[in-house]
């Protein structure tokens, strides 16, 4: 039902990079700051987005309201794993959970949650396979703003830059300024309890 299920992204031996559309008054502060301050409001639960071609179709090219300025945040691939380790999956899956009273107990209690959506082509099309999100929520997002983040950086202009070429029928001009993102090797017990599959865990 759910197909394949991983983690793609651009990562390093010691960061990942996640996307997050905001409004300029919360976005231009980040990026002046490097990381995230006031109007960020850490009392809500934030997403955190792996797939840059499925924030494109959340924020729908940097167009929707609210959502105008795409960032490419920077964070430690050890604050990823923490947040992945004690994340509860946001909708109750068979064979994942024993049932349903235990997935809400998990999801009540964990700090971060994870969903995986169908993943996005270059036009915004659903593939047959899951892409991960990560909502951070409570002592994760304080952890997010403060230890986490290693850097910020505007990245609208490539959105809009390849958003631009696509609408002129330049589909191998705007595939070329993609970044490129790979198979994240989570961890076999990370994996497992979030329902990874195809490749995307490996062992200790």
């Amino acid at each position: 039902m759910w197909g394949m299920r991983q983690i793609r992204a651009v990562y390093d031996a010691q960061t990942i990079t996640v996307y997050q559309a905001y409004s300029p008054a919360i976005a231009e502060p980040a990026v002046r700051s490097g990381r995230f301050v006031p109007p960020f409001k850490r009392e809500r639960m934030t997403w955190i987005k792996p797939s840059f071609l499925w924030m494109m179709y959340r924020c729908g090219w940097a167009a929707k309201p609210g959502q105008e300025r795409v960032l490419a945040v920077s964070i430690s691939r050890d604050g990823f794993e923490w947040a992945l380790e004690r994340a509860a999956l946001s909708h109750y899956v068979r064979g994942v959970h024993p049932d349903r009273v235990a997935w809400r107990r998990e999801l009540k209690a964990a700090p971060t949650r994870v969903q995986w959506d169908p993943e996005r082509d270059l036009r915004l099309r659903e593939l047959p396979y899951r892409s991960l999100q990560v909502g951070i929520g409570g002592e994760a997002t304080s952890r997010y703003a403060d230890e986490w983040t290693t850097g910020i950086v505007d990245v609208t202009a490539l959105a809009r830059e390849i958003r631009g070429r696509l609408d002129a029928g330049d589909e191998a001009g705007a595939a070329a300024l993609l970044p490129v993102e790979r198979v994240y090797p989570l961890p076999a017990a990370i994996g497992d309890r979030l329902g990874a599959t195809g490749g995307a865990v490996v062992q200790a």
